[in-house]
């Protein structure tokens, strides 16, 4: 029998009434929801400097809804809502079922919270030693503790920090008996979980060919039919809207993946490996993925505060939009000199592209410094003292306002075997020991080669001729998304005769040339092409990361979208796929 593990939630925030939709909606044995992002640790510690919890108040909104039609019917729930507080979180629910009446066990598990730290923290891409104090430091830890706390018979598991994909791993451990060198059904589970993780991202939420998925506004959330072997099978409750395809699913495999070895605690699952295939109606059989041992490091993620930032936005109309921005920025300037900052952003973006002369960009203006009063009204008053002395049709999007703090996220790592993961069961402490798998095992922070540009395509050259020149988004579908500081590019087509021509034209070269934003920075390239796919590592595009990002699209989420907007030649022989993309 297969073990039908449900998501109900992609990130803090997430629809509330996802998992009664989950439990009511169909047979299911497992509910998983993952609450936490790099950004979310930060803001969880935000709460907790300032008297609040320190995990995702949401999952308890969620479990009120929930917890007696699972305990009735044995559905287990696992989720990271914990976030820095696991214990916290778990006593909570353990008080909501009792206000319910209801008989709970429920577990927590901890050991990911590495603070205070007892050495320097080495950031994992650059190398450099962090000079300023952590707040926050947590290993991501596996998915052995999960299938311990189901084993010992708990009905609730809550965790902090582990991968997004334990959430899976960890129940398949626990239903199939999986031992650590069974690392192909172990990478076929994170595998699943790195589909489902993201909730209906997987299930047409934010396509690209969006103009394919019917009823987007009442998207199902995805369900992982897993199997002993490791494969599985992707769908939803029949009668939810969304979509269920073998694109669908290659965009969420293409979302934030560096090389095809993607590194995970429980196994190195070899993303080139994957074979999709269309089973049904919404049903997409994963199957074939090859496992490795995992590395001998466990990610860490660290957080510290990094200053106060501010950011104005004013609007530009009409004619002359560059002369209006520089003229803007001198009028700043004037009042408050930019050389006064500890740094200074400007991003100038076109909204909306001149009809009759009337064009529309905005123009954000971030400073950020140590000092909050710096950086604070001193600087916004003085965007808005230039209201009336400046440029013509001034006017602007935010407030004069006081400076906020900013976190820093650095990927650091930490030896797998210094880390120890303790599940605690109806009061019962079990340290879960960390046990080395045989096998070469990668780096944490494992870089691998760009791969060859590829064969040509039919033309038999690098540059298409005699095509016509269109939208590259025609052809192909892209995801973007952040690691840190960096982006990940996922591009893919349908067929074999478009992934030749693709490989052989999106070159890092091209990409540079169609993403001008990209400059010098380095730039990874790795082909995927058992799922038609390309995959773009994008270094340092987010700066320092998400939290002290100044970007408008701080996150890299539109960045495969304005990718697939750039006109390029495809040649005649590649046909475009039926979709709306307007």
């Amino acid at each position: 029998m297969t073990l039908r593990i449900a998501n109900c939630s992609g990130f803090y925030g997430d629809r509330l009434s996802a998992a009664r939709e989950m439990v009511e909606g169909g047979p299911i044995d497992v509910l998983t929801g993952d609450w936490l992002a790099e950004l979310t640790m930060m803001i969880l510690a935000g709460n907790r400097l300032k008297g609040r919890p320190g995990y995702a108040r949401t999952f308890l909104t969620q479990m009120e809804q929930v917890l007696g039609t699972c305990l009735d019917r044995g559905i287990k729930v696992v989720s990271n809502a914990g976030g820095l507080d696991p214990r916290a979180c778990a006593e909570a629910v353990s008080e909501l079922a009792g206000r319910l009446g209801l008989r709970a066990s429920v577990a927590h598990v901890t050991g990911d919270d590495l603070m205070p730290l007892g050495g320097p923290v080495v950031d994992a891409d650059t190398g450099e030693t962090l000079a300023a104090a952590p707040i926050t430091a947590n290993a991501y830890l596996g998915g052995r503790p999960i299938a311990v706390a189901l084993e010992h018979g708990a009905d609730v598991v809550v965790t902090g920090r582990v991968t997004d994909a334990a959430l899976v791993t960890g129940p398949g451990m626990w239903w199939y008996g999986w031992q650590p060198g069974d690392l192909d059904a172990l990478a076929g589970s994170v595998v699943a979980g790195h589909i489902i993780e993201c909730g209906c991202q997987a299930t047409g939420g934010n396509y690209a060919f969006f103009g394919e998925v019917p009823d987007l506004a009442h998207c199902g959330f995805p369900i992982a039919e897993l199997r002993a072997d490791g494969s599985s099978v992707i769908t939803k409750h029949p009668g939810t809207g969304g979509l269920v395809s073998v694109g669908t699913v290659t965009a969420q495999l293409l979302y934030e993946i560096g090389s095809p070895r993607y590194l995970g605690p429980d196994a190195t699952a070899r993303f080139d490996t994957i074979r999709l295939e269309q089973e049904g109606p919404d049903r997409v059989l994963v199957s074939g993925v090859r496992g490795e041992a995992p590395p001998a490091t466990l990610k860490v993620a660290v957080n510290h505060l990094g200053g106060y930032r501010n950011t104005m936005t004013l609007v530009l109309t009409g004619l002359g939009i560059e002369d209006k921005a520089r003229v803007a920025q001198e009028a700043v300037w004037a009042r408050v000199p930019r050389e006064s900052f500890d740094e200074v952003h400007v991003e100038l973006t076109p909204m909306f592209p001149p009809a009759g002369g009337a064009g529309t960009a905005l123009l954000r203006i971030t400073v950020m410094d140590a000092d909050k009063g710096k950086a604070g009204r001193a600087f916004s008053s003085a965007v808005v003292e230039t209201g009336l002395a400046g440029y013509p049709g001034f006017y602007g999007l935010t407030p004069p306002g006081d400076a906020s703090p900013y976190g820093v996220y650095t990927p650091s790592s930490v030896a797998a075997d210094a880390v120890r993961a303790v599940v605690t069961v109806d009061g019962t402490r079990i340290e879960v020991p960390h046990v080395a798998v045989p096998g070469d095992q990668a780096p944490q922070n494992e870089h691998e080669r760009q791969d060859e540009p590829g064969q040509p395509g039919r033309d038999g050259g690098d540059e298409p001729s005699g095509g016509q020149v269109r939208p590259l988004g025609t052809v192909a579908g892209a995801r973007s998304g952040d690691k840190g500081g960096n982006a990940n590019l996922g591009v893919w087509v349908r067929t074999a005769e478009q992934y030749a021509w693709l490989s052989s034209f999106l070159t890092v070269d091209r990409l540079r040339e169609l993403l001008p934003e990209t400059g010098d920075l380095p730039i990874e390239r790795f082909a995927l092409p058992n799922l038609l796919a390309l995959n773009f590592v994008v270094r340092g595009l987010l700066g320092r990361g998400v939290a002290a990002s100044p970007l408008l699209d701080a996150q890299a989420k539109a960045l495969g979208e304005r990718l697939r907007a750039v006109a390029v030649p495809i040649p005649p022989f590649i046909d475009a796929p039926k979709c709306d993309i307007s």
